[in-house]
């Protein structure tokens, strides 16, 4: 059986509106996915770490509670579970400060071993993180060599951009072992100053993975090989954003997996495949602006699964 793995950090977010804090989540781009993934259903495996302090026990039994095995979370006892505050404006965007106190020893933990045509989510600051940087491109350089298909999303804030010069090479890195690559118009315009997605496109050298260009409520642009396509999206009035790019992974990986399109099948996808999977992405990312959760809720869940 095919499976998908997504590695990135924990935290829990508090989300924070009109100077209150109104509720607690668990969070990272990657575990939101992971969380939407196994509410559908399908096998899931999150890679990553947090502590074991009650922050660390709530987002495990989280995790366990919605279908996401944790055989591969390192849990530490030397540092604190990571906390984020996400501070809503008056558009439901957020920004954020976070919290982080971890131990020497980071990832400590044996990886899984892949197999052709799994599926691996990576991304955000954690795939670029000096102490987990060379046990997590080892795993991603493996999915690649094993014929895995690789998604990263680059999820680059703006708070990260005086360290940029000394980060850029891994983004790159990261974007050339991938198949599929989505971010936003915000994450290539701070990391490669391109202004849309063909200037993105440039940008990716000579063998390019897919790219998914996300641009709010302009839509959707893909850029392949062969392809140069804009999808639109439904305009609505967002109670937040949070997770939705996080949920436009998790369609792009369910579509994936339920219509079994296999790693070499990714670069000769027709027109009407990507527009499937696109719709799905839409469909989940929507879903989630109009909630205040960082995932999929488990009725809309259910009703996917039988649609």
């Amino acid at each position: 059986m095919r499976k998908i793995y997504t590695i990135g950090e924990t935290v829990l977010d508090i989300l924070i509106k009109e100077s209150q804090p109104f509720t607690a989540k668990a969070g990272g781009a990657c575990l939101n996915t992971a969380v939407s993934l196994g509410r559908l259903g399908v096998p899931v495996q999150f890679i990553g770490e947090y502590g074991l302090d009650e922050v660390g026990n709530f987002i495990d039994n989280f995790l366990k509670t919605n279908n996401v095995s944790t055989d591969y979370v390192y849990r530490y006892y030397d540092g604190k579970s990571a906390l984020a505050l996400a501070f809503l404006n008056e558009n439901n965007d957020a920004s954020y400060d976070f919290y982080k106190i971890y131990p020497e020893k980071r990832l400590d933990v044996e990886f899984p071993h892949l197999h052709q045509d799994d599926i691996v989510l990576f991304g955000s600051f954690y795939a670029i993180t000096t102490e987990v940087r060379k046990k997590l491109i080892h795993f991603i350089q493996e999915a690649k060599k094993r014929k895995a298909i690789i998604i990263y999303d680059p999820n680059f804030r703006k708070q990260h951009l005086h360290e940029l010069p000394a980060l850029k090479s891994m983004i790159a890195e990261n974007i050339a072992l991938a198949t599929i690559v989505r971010g936003s118009h915000e994450d290539f315009s701070f990391v490669f100053g391109a202004r849309n997605a063909d200037e993105t496109f440039k940008c990716f050298g000579e063998k390019p993975p897919c790219l998914l260009y996300t641009s709010s409520t302009k839509g959707v642009y893909l850029r392949t090989t062969k392809i140069s396509e804009k999808f639109e999206v439904r305009k609505i009035i967002p109670k937040s954003t949070i997770g939705a790019g996080d949920n436009f992974n998790a369609g792009i990986v369910y579509s994936l997996y339920k219509n079994d399109v296999r790693y070499k099948d990714v670069c000769t996808l027709g027109i009407d495949k990507w527009a499937d999977l696109i719709k799905t992405a839409v469909d989940f990312a929507t879903h989630v602006c109009e909630n205040y959760d960082n995932y999929l809720s488990a009725d809309f869940a259910e009703s996917y699964k039988l649609s």
